[in-house]
């Protein structure tokens, strides 16, 4: 074989020209937005070095050396154009502004009531966040009640909302084909078929519905079809893979054997018919249901030793409290004992509730459980709960020492002084400031609209609360410094957070027991980094909830959130998680790790922060967007 000439040296210098021209453009390109090719799309890519992504388009950087000192200085030029921009940040006190009406957000709760006091109009109902279309932006689906048959006024139906981009929503109910009277309490999101699009249920008094998501923006009731009305009285639902088979199973809790005919008299001043406590009802058993993978699903609460008609069920929280790697069931029940389901591996749950420290108060009285969530609020890496109860009771926080043992240091921590004038439904861990420490979040509001008649300090309508971590497991209540629409007195029941606007910190949506829903964006509290994170399983359920995932920093800061459905009450926030990192800092990089419902355990290093990743089990991460902290002016302010 003839060995192949040296290219002519002018040539040579003319094609090298040429070529670092066209990077030159290329990036100048990048910077105005224009699409131009793999090499610009490379080149401010913010999770690598720009020598990485050169490689990755396959063009070598030694054709980049210089071979005059003219074309040194013009590359020096480059690689300054080159690096990825540090993101804008916004700046100010930290706030929560009510941009409800400006969003064009006009739900409002119907109870039904009219003067029976039924025991459901207490309820109130839930609120989920979720992402139907796939479009990256957070739409919202509000669950609604309706008249009574006896008194009937009008039709209620839930609400849809669609995220328009632009701190806007539209209304999608009708067109979605979510229009359908029920009364109804909460919602689950989930793709239980796997699809890729995430499918519905919402739970009711009566008979429950499963929305399956068609991928057009439309939804089908294939309730019939899946066997899951589950009829009774049902509160809050939860998607997890309780057998880790790659499909996602459905629990749903229930509260207690009322209807119509079974409803009690109750007088809180021996004249008047007040709403009864559940002490003046028996309890109904949740139920579990295993997916078949056929688009039904078969209802197996017996077997799995889950059947309890002394449960009056309110919230649930996917908890994994052994770290064995399968997901276990925390239910918060109201003047019942709680549960803990120790999911036992072979299809069957244990409730360990009494041995693991959960199920009663210090004083070993059974309190009013409403909302519940799980999370690592200390940095150990194992999962505490937090449950939202009756006034005078205080708010749980059963801090877990990694054995399977709780205790509730809500005293010590200074949340059970903070909260012991508040009745509590939902409630959460959010890093709303972005610190690096989960924060807590409490919706608030009594059930008893006449409370006031035998307790004069007592209010129906509360204000909520925000207790801001402090760290050394203190917390502090901050919602008096973060605007005036945290200090608004409202019936609080459901309440979900989701970064609406995609701008990097987490906002909130509260909804009002017989009131309107409120969606309050959080102002500000983007100035620190971050990491959002989106898993898609493969051999695991599409939405990897029950997958544990940690981020830690070059530092040795290490965070662990698992994805979840369900939480709060009646509720279901995002589900991407989102980690704060504390104030930004010149060459952070992290390492993130994720296990799976399989077992499959993935790492992954270098990643930039204030981005928004999204990985698939098997491959990594399969994109990542950056997030824009300050956003230029929309309607709804910014």
């Amino acid at each position: 074989m003839l060995p192949v000439p040296p290219l002519p040296r002018e040539l040579f210098l003319t094609l090298t020209h040429i070529l670092k021209l066209s990077f030159f453009f290329s990036v100048i390109a990048a910077a105005a937005g224009c699409k131009t090719g793999a090499l610009s799309l490379a080149v401010i890519a913010p999770a690598a070095s720009v020598t990485h992504r050169i490689t990755e388009a396959k063009i070598s950087p030694a054709t980049l050396v210089p071979t005059t000192a003219s074309t040194e200085t013009f590359e020096k030029k480059v690689q300054q154009r080159a690096k990825p921009r540090s993101p804008v940040r916004s700046s100010g006190p930290i706030q929560f502004t009510d941009v409800t009406a400006q969003a064009g957000i006009h739900f409002k709760h119907n109870s039904g009531a009219f003067g029976k006091k039924y025991l459901p109009e207490t309820m109130g109902s839930g609120v989920c966040f979720l992402d139907y279309d796939n479009d990256g932006w957070q739409d919202i689906l509000f669950v609604n009640s309706t008249d009574w048959p006896e008194h009937k006024n009008g039709k209620s139906f839930p609400a849809l909302y669609h995220n328009n981009h632009d701190g806007t929503f539209t209304d999608v109910t009708r067109a979605a084909g979510l229009a359908m009277e029920m009364y109804g309490m909460g919602c689950a999101i989930g793709d239980y078929d796997n699809d890729g699009y995430p499918d519905i249920y919402m739970t009711a008094v009566g008979s429950n519905h499963l929305f399956h998501n068609l991928g057009n923006g439309k939804f089908s009731d294939v309730t019939a079809k899946a066997g899951v009305s589950d009829p009774g009285f049902s509160t809050s639902a939860v998607w997890f893979d309780y057998d880790n088979d790659g499909k996602l199973d459905l629990f749903v809790s229930h509260y207690v054997d009322w209807s119509v005919a079974k409803d009690q008299y109750c007088s809180l001043d021996g004249k008047n018919k007040s709403y009864c406590t559940p002490q003046a009802y028996k309890g109904q058993s949740s139920s579990l249901f295993h997916n078949n993978g056929n688009g039904t699903f078969e209802n197996v609460t017996k077997r799995a030793g889950l059947h309890d008609p002394t449960s009056k069920s309110l919230g649930i929280a996917l908890v994994d409290y052994d770290n064995d790697g399968w997901v276990d069931l925390f239910v918060a029940n109201d003047t019942e004992p709680n549960k803990l389901y120790r999911n036992n591996h072979n299809g069957t749950f244990t409730d360990v509730a009494v041995l693991s420290g959960v199920a009663l108060s210090d004083t070993g009285r059974a309190r009013a459980g409403m909302g519940v969530d799980a999370g690592d609020y200390d940095g150990s890496g194992q999962q505490s709960l937090i449950i939202g109860n009756f006034t005078n009771e205080s708010m749980s926080l059963y801090h877990s020492d990694g054995s399977g043992l709780y205790t509730d240091e809500a005293a010590a921590s200074g949340i059970g002084q903070m909260s012991i004038q508040s009745l509590t439904f939902g409630c959460f861990f959010f890093d709303y400031n972005l610190d690096g420490l989960l924060d807590i979040f409490a919706a608030n509001g009594h059930v008893s609209d006449d409370i006031n008649v035998v307790q004069p300090n007592v209010k129906y309508a509360q204000r909520p609360s925000l207790f801001r971590n402090k760290g050394d497991r203190k917390f502090e209540e901050v919602s008096g410094k973060l605007g005036p629409a945290l200090q608004r007195e409202i019936v609080g029941r459901g309440a979900a957070y989701g970064d609406f606007d995609n701008d990097g910190d987490l906002d909130l949506v509260i909804t009002s027991n017989n009131g309107a829903a409120r969606l309050l964006r959080n102002d500000n509290g983007n100035q620190n980094d971050m990491l959002r994170v989106k898993t898609v399983g493969t051999r695991s359920n599409r939405d990897g909830i029950g997958a544990k995932v940690t981020v830690k920093t070059n530092q040795g800061i290490s965070q662990m959130q698992m994805v979840k459905s369900g939480s709060s009450y009646l509720s279901q926030s995002e589900m991407p998680p989102t980690f704060g990192l504390g104030k930004p800092e010149e060459g952070r990089t992290l390492t993130l790790q994720i296990v799976w419902p399989s077992g499959k355990s993935e790492s992954m290093t270098g990643i930039k922060p204030n981005q928004f990743v999204t990985v698939q089990e098997g491959k990594g991460i399969i994109s990542a967007q950056p997030i824009i902290s300050a956003r230029g002016t929309s309607p709804t302010g910014r």
